[in-house]
């Protein structure tokens, strides 16, 4: 774990994190602290008892701290969450994150996800059916869909074998927002 800044200085930078639909729309934001970043991307984490949003809609309480890795030109993204959340990791398949300003990162949600339920003995991947119906509405390129496969592939056999930021380093970043794995 490391930062570039100070570890006061990293962990008082708010950084507005939007997720988009293909055609634009804004579909889940809110803002994280920046924690820091190491081999495996940039960090950020909220606390317990905050608030994101879909789209411009009313805020939704987020009870479990978290922390959301945003790996450098990866496919996707990954939510690591407190207990007692049920979910344990969340993955959204993505565009590779985009950071327009030190201070917001953007990415389009492919709506394909993998999870772990916590204690569960393998990861699920979720919302394929949407995916398949996201191609049409939204007119996915061919290498787009392919990404988004083999990005949800590579991600249920690296959970499963808990390799890569998979195999525990998240806790370190959970404990810096005050949760645990």
């Amino acid at each position: 774990m490391s930062t570039s800044d100070s570890p006061l200085a990293a962990t008082q930078r708010l950084i507005q994190v939007n997720y988009r639909k293909y055609d634009g729309t804004l579909h889940w934001n809110l803002r994280m602290r920046r924690l820091g970043e190491d081999e495996h991307g940039i960090w950020l984490g909220l606390p317990a008892d905050s608030v994101m949003r879909k789209g411009h809609n009313p805020e939704v309480p987020v009870p479990e701290a978290h922390v959301l890795l945003f790996p450098r030109e990866a496919w996707w993204t990954a939510t690591f969450n407190a207990a007692p959340r049920a979910t344990e990791i969340y993955c959204d398949i993505t565009t590779p994150p985009r950071w327009p300003s030190e201070d917001e990162v953007t990415m389009v949600d492919l709506d394909l996800d993998v999870l772990l339920k916590r204690a569960a003995p393998a990861p699920i991947l979720v919302d394929e059916d949407e995916f398949a119906e996201h191609q049409v509405r939204y007119g996915y390129p061919a290498d787009v869909v392919a990404a988004a496969e083999e990005s949800a592939r590579w991600l249920m056999g690296a959970i499963a074998r808990a390799e890569g930021p998979f195999d525990g380093v998240h806790k370190c970043w959970l404990a810096m927002v005050g949760g645990s794995a």
